[in-house]
């Protein structure tokens, strides 16, 4: 239960986050969900799912159909009732996430579970990724769900089932894949396979039950990029983005692989040791920064994949990194890229413009892969306790 403490500090936590987004925040309708809901809409009543285009924009389905099957039911409902459905499933998402990477912290602080998540929730709330994905109506937090579920607990359990929810995050929006090259880099074969076989078979169905669908996305919707929107869009918050936005007309490609495969190296390292240490939560939060940054577009509400990093660096960061932490964590939830939506151009430009994409590389290159020990020796039966720093304790993910 809370203490009454606890309810006041959570109550003027809202008021504070529901203040700053009334001043700060984008309403944008549910955009996405409203996409979702005319094109699976669209595509019940006997069109193309792939030609519906929202009304006043450009914008139309652009997920894979085994996606458009899960969203299927959304035809059976009112579009009030869908908005209830996604911001309940995208909140419950959110609420299971921040109780398990909490976790540790709740348990060496003593702190109640439901306080500390609730806190987590309060500051979500003004953090642009996860405001922008909520009202957005995007499916982010489901995703990130997905995978997180399966790698803290089916993967590091080793249970047989381990790879099925990235395998169906897979299937749902490909760029979860990247969690298919995790398990292969840090050998866990079996997980690999059935992530890869549970999102060929997701595909299959979606083919077997709409093969005109299936045949139009893999062949035509897939490789149409103008369907996902400029590169150089500010919003881009991607490797890609950066070199875009230094020459909108034409970008570097070799820039842009020279620089992938730099962040790739760099994730491929600390991957394989956080693994090697039985650190679960680690190759949840690299692999999730690494999805974002070498992903061609990455819009502001996919950064939603650092929050398993900035709980780390809290957890066990000093205190500059906690600091750091916090700063970064100020900048993501400021708008400050946008206010270089229509001229990035000059050193500002270039620093401000792409202010995200900074973040992001220095959580690749920063957030802590081991739990620190303490210095002082811990005392049992009256001797010092003997430590193998060789030999780390198993992450309590495990």
């Amino acid at each position: 239960m809370l203490k009454r403490g606890q309810i006041w500090t959570v109550v003027a936590l809202a008021i504070a986050a529901l203040v700053f987004d009334a001043f700060f925040a984008v309403r944008h309708g549910f955009f996405d969900l409203n996409v979702y809901y005319g094109a699976v809409n669209y595509w019940a009543d006997g069109g193309h799912i792939y030609d519906f285009v929202r009304k006043g924009s450009t914008y139309g389905f652009t997920y894979p159909p085994f996606a458009a099957l899960t969203m299927l039911p959304m035809a059976l409902v009112s579009w009030p009732v869908a908005v209830v459905i996604g911001s309940i499933a995208t909140i419950a998402a959110t609420v299971w996430l921040m109780r398990r990477l909490l976790a540790p912290m709740i348990e060496h602080r003593k702190w109640t579970p439901w306080f500390a998540v609730a806190i987590s929730l309060c500051l979500l709330a003004v953090y642009e990724p996860f405001r922008e994905t909520f009202l957005f109506g995007q499916v982010n937090m489901l995703l990130v769900g997905l995978v997180a579920f399966d790698l803290l607990l089916l993967v590091a359990r080793r249970s047989k089932w381990a790879g099925v929810g990235i395998g169906l995050a897979t299937a749902i929006k490909l760029t979860p894949g990247i969690f298919i090259v995790y398990l292969l880099i840090t050998k866990r074969w079996r997980a690999a396979l059935v992530a890869s076989a549970t999102a060929a078979a997701a595909t299959l169905l979606a083919a077997a039950v709409a093969p005109d669908a299936s045949r139009e996305f893999w062949t035509s919707a897939l490789w149409d990029t103008d369907r996902v929107g400029a590169l150089a869009f500010i919003s881009n918050q991607s490797v890609q983005g950066v070199i875009a936005r230094l020459d909108p007309v034409h970008p570097s490609k070799v820039f842009w692989v020279l620089a992938v495969l730099a962040v790739l190296a760099v994730w491929f390292v600390r991957s394989r040791k956080a693994a090697a240490q039985g650190d679960e939560v680690v190759g949840l939060a690299l692999t999730g920064i690494v999805g974002v940054l070498i992903s061609p577009v990455t819009w502001i509400h996919h950064l939603v994949w650092a929050i398993p990093a900035f709980v780390l660096m809290l957890e066990r960061g000093g205190r500059r990194m906690q600091v750091f932490a916090a700063l970064a964590f100020v900048v993501l939830s400021s708008r400050l890229v946008w206010q270089y939506q229509y001229d990035f151009s000059g050193v500002d430009g270039f620093l401000f413009s792409n202010a995200y994409v900074w973040i992001m590389l220095a959580l690749l290159v920063l957030t802590p892969s081991r739990i620190p020990v303490s210095r002082e020796p811990e005392v049992v039966g009256g001797k010092p306790a003997d430590r193998n720093p060789a030999k780390p304790k198993a992450s309590i993910y495990r």
